[in-house]
């Protein structure tokens, strides 16, 4: 029963900090629009917390190390994101190239329908699958809104600098006659792609940093599981204070070391282009 408070203990305080660290940061949690992204959001951190709480408790149990607890609670939150979350990079790159997709259908739409609005809805049909149900709630959202307000809403949906180009180009072409929409379009395509290609770059280039990550975060654990199950009187040292401290002085070498990683996985994006801040009378 106590394992299960401490647990609990854990998943609570690792949720309290995580909102502390977002207020403080002034960002927001859930960045996702409507029911379903706020649900698959809160759903994956829910699952990190309880990951990392168990990983936690069970530790505690198991040695009775409280800077081991932690320390397992922390790797069990941070290591799938260092050591995988090969799906959403892919996921990003699809999108990005989905963006770049749907730009050009857009512009070889308007050649054949009698305006804007109605090429957009003509692409609802036919949008890319990593961008169609944001493409689809914007056509619904032309039943009851005009143009400019739908696209701006859809800018928010797909929250990506990148679209947010696209959307701006298309609330200029909406609010007043764009001379070359078609060429504008044709640019913001290539450009979009040539985003698409450099993650892939990026993400090749980095796959072996990722690899030898994959291999010193595997031998660790072999180790120190062979030598809690052959050898415990071997960490017997770390059961005093002293020997907590200098676990936590070792575990915070590897935080520093995984954090580093991180920081040379990631790609920095630019700062999103809002649309709506940057269009003459859009705060009319």
């Amino acid at each position: 029963m106590s394992v299960l408070v401490f647990v609990a203990l854990v998943a609570g305080a690792s949720i309290g900090v995580l909102i502390a660290a977002a207020g403080l940061a002034g960002r927001r949690l859930f960045r996702g629009v409507g029911v379903d992204a706020v649900v698959a959001r809160s759903g994956a951190t829910l699952t990190r917390l309880a990951l990392a709480g168990t990983a936690a408790g069970f530790v505690l149990a198991v040695t009775g190390w409280p800077v081991g607890a932690v320390l397992a609670g922390l790797a069990a939150w941070v290591m799938p994101g260092i050591i995988g979350g090969k799906a959403q990079r892919d996921a990003a790159i699809a999108r990005t190239e989905a963006i770049a997709s749907w730009t050009e259908m857009i512009r070889d739409s308007i050649v054949a329908a009698s305006g804007l609005e109605e090429a957009i809805i003509a692409t609802a049909s036919v949008a890319p699958r990593a961008i169609a149900p944001e493409v689809r709630t914007m056509v619904h959202r032309l039943d009851h809104q005009r143009l400019p307000d739908a696209l701006i809403a859809f800018g928010n949906d797909l929250h990506h600098p990148s679209g947010d180009l696209v959307v701006a180009a298309l609330v200029i072409a909406a609010r007043m006659e764009a001379s070359d929409l078609s060429s504008l379009l044709s640019r913001l395509a290539d450009a979009t792609r040539g985003e698409a290609r450099m993650r892939i770059r990026v993400e090749v280039g980095r796959t072996r940093v990722r690899t030898a990550t994959k291999v010193i975060v595997g031998v660790v654990l072999l180790a120190v599981l062979f030598l809690a199950v052959v050898n415990r009187d071997y960490l017997t040292v770390y059961d005093s204070a002293g020997g907590q401290i200098m676990l936590a002085i070792v575990g915070g070498v590897f935080a520093l070391g995984g954090w580093l990683l991180a920081r040379m996985a990631a790609i920095e994006l630019p700062e999103r282009f809002t649309a709506r801040s940057a269009l003459p009378g859009a705060d009319a």
